[in-house]
């Protein structure tokens, strides 16, 4: 068993080394900026992660998960993701809330009722950010996607997934309509001021580099080739 502080270490780690990049090793201090903790408690904890062979770890060096350890962060992310979902679909709470209650959730380790939750939900793909969910032995699919802001004029996009799952984020997109799936059209870009007029349902929004660097998109040209 592992502490609920090690759990959120080694899913940052997961995070960062995984879903945010293509490097599979992580910096000591990018790693204590992710979890707001100094540098000096990073390598602490990390030092113990190494004794438990869940990460490999040189002093002043960069931080990457071992099987065990990427398995263990996998695990912890699926428990969230899971309890997410259920929260939404089955107690009708909203995407901006189910977040805090998953981080506690997902440290009730128990296999088989996650299993069974798994299985009560249909074995879903997606939570309610349209974030891929692990499978039972870690394993997790990620769709081919990119920005919002890597769109281009004239693009008939489709919106898969939110990168910042912050409250305040989730409201302002709740606040212009949008949902995971819509479609968007991208009706242009203002090169001095970085800002992007966008089409949803038949109405203009001006958003900024804040909205559609933290919008995941796939182009339904690119799905349906795909398929």
């Amino acid at each position: 068993m592992l502490s609920f502080t090690e759990e959120n270490y080694l899913k940052s780690i997961v995070q960062l080394t995984i879903f945010e990049s293509t490097e599979r090793e992580v910096g000591v201090n990018k790693l204590a900026s992710c979890l707001d903790v100094k540098p000096a408690t990073v390598s602490d904890m990390v030092k113990k992660l190494n004794a438990k062979k869940l990460v490999n770890y040189k002093k002043y060096g960069k931080v990457s998960l071992t099987k065990k350890g990427r398995k263990s962060g996998m695990m912890v992310i699926r428990r969230h993701r899971l309890w997410e979902t259920f929260l939404q679909i089955k107690l009708n709470f909203s995407w901006d809330e189910v977040h805090d209650l998953a981080e506690e959730l997902e440290h009730i380790y128990s296999e088989k009722l996650i299993n069974r939750l798994d299985e009560f939900l249909d074995f879903p793909s997606f939570d309610p950010h349209g974030d891929a969910i692990p499978n039972a032995d870690g394993e997790i699919f990620i769709p081919f996607r990119k920005l919002l802001s890597e769109a281009k004029v004239g693009d008939i996009v489709k919106i898969i997934a939110v990168k910042d799952n912050t409250k305040e984020f989730l409201n302002y997109v709740d606040k212009i309509g949008i949902v995971i799936n819509d479609k968007i059209i991208i009706e242009s870009k203002d090169n001095f001021n970085s800002l992007t007029t966008i089409n949803i349902k038949g109405k203009l929004h001006v958003v900024s580099p804040r909205f559609t660097d933290n919008i995941f998109i796939v182009s339904p040209k690119f799905e349906k080739a795909k398929d």
